[in-house]
């Protein structure tokens, strides 16, 4: 009993650790946002600001398009998931339902292909999207996300569509629905907290996505927001450190939001697909 005691306060202790971990940017973030130069330039810096102000927030969009910017990377990121979301459940169907070589070698290809580094892929879908003539154009950015995004949303899906109970399908094969009856009506459904899961993923990743947008979008006024944070930047590599901290916390918000209105969505289909009645 001391030792399931001791290794459960263990566990709480780590659990909290890695929380104040994950917890104390964002935090600090949040902080530096609302001081005043006086307090950012102090030797003594404090958690909470002693004099809160908003001009960091006023001088950030003084200095940078921020709601220009705001604008195309919800674009990006909206087209990204949608189109993801919609190629990655019928062929995660197909897959996890046809348990071929064809597709435990496209399952294989899909995990081998997150190991690849941004620099080793950039080289090839510029040239594609040279040809195309799609470089410098959200179009072009959307579709490089959706490629980036497809191969974890199809992972994830899959695992989803192999917790749906066969019978079902079988029980409406025998009521008389064919293949896409069943997939919209029966699976779709239950694949639900899965797919709304999948489109949150592929959104967070194209919206906090800097290093292909950087590539692809030479345009000021298309280019998106992690892109145009790096302006408050200086050339000697100095930061205007509140002005930043103001407009990384107002592009950290979108993600935040999105996650905290469907959360309980998620985990709600989850625990219902769980049990049946």
């Amino acid at each position: 009993m001391r030792t399931s005691t001791g290794g459960r306060i263990g566990q709480y202790v780590a659990l909290l650790a890695y929380l104040v971990f994950l917890a104390f940017p964002f935090l600090w973030l949040v902080s530096t946002a609302f001081k005043p130069a006086r307090e950012l330039g102090s030797l003594h810096p404090t958690w909470i600001p002693e004099d809160p102000t908003l001009d960091n927030f006023r001088q950030a969009f003084d200095e940078q398009p921020l709601l220009r910017a705001a604008g195309n990377s919800l674009l990006a990121a909206l087209g990204a998931a949608l189109i993801a979301v919609l190629i990655a459940t019928p062929l995660a169907y197909v897959m996890a339902r046809h348990r071929t070589r064809l597709a435990k070698a496209a399952t294989g290809w899909v995990v081998v292909s997150q190991a690849f580094p941004l620099v080793l892929v950039i080289i090839p879908l510029f040239l594609v999207l040279k040809n195309l003539r799609m470089i410098n154009s959200l179009a072009g950015l959307v579709l490089v996300y959706v490629v980036w995004a497809l191969p974890f949303a199809l992972w994830m899906l899959v695992g989803y569509v192999r917790a749906v109970p066969v019978e079902l399908e079988e029980a409406a094969a025998v009521d008389g629905a064919g293949r896409v009856r069943t997939l919209v009506s029966v699976t779709a459904p239950l694949l639900a907290p899965g797919i709304v899961a999948t489109g949150l993923f592929a959104f967070i990743t194209a919206w906090n996505e800097f290093f292909f947008a950087l590539v692809l979008l030479k345009t000021p006024e298309k280019q998106t927001l992690p892109v145009v944070l790096t302006r408050f930047i200086g050339a000697e590599g100095v930061a205007d450190l509140g002005p930043l901290a103001a407009a990384s916390f107002l592009a950290t918000l979108p993600s935040l939001v999105v996650f905290a209105i469907i959360q309980r969505r998620i985990t709600s289909g989850m625990l219902a697909g769980a049990v049946k009645s």
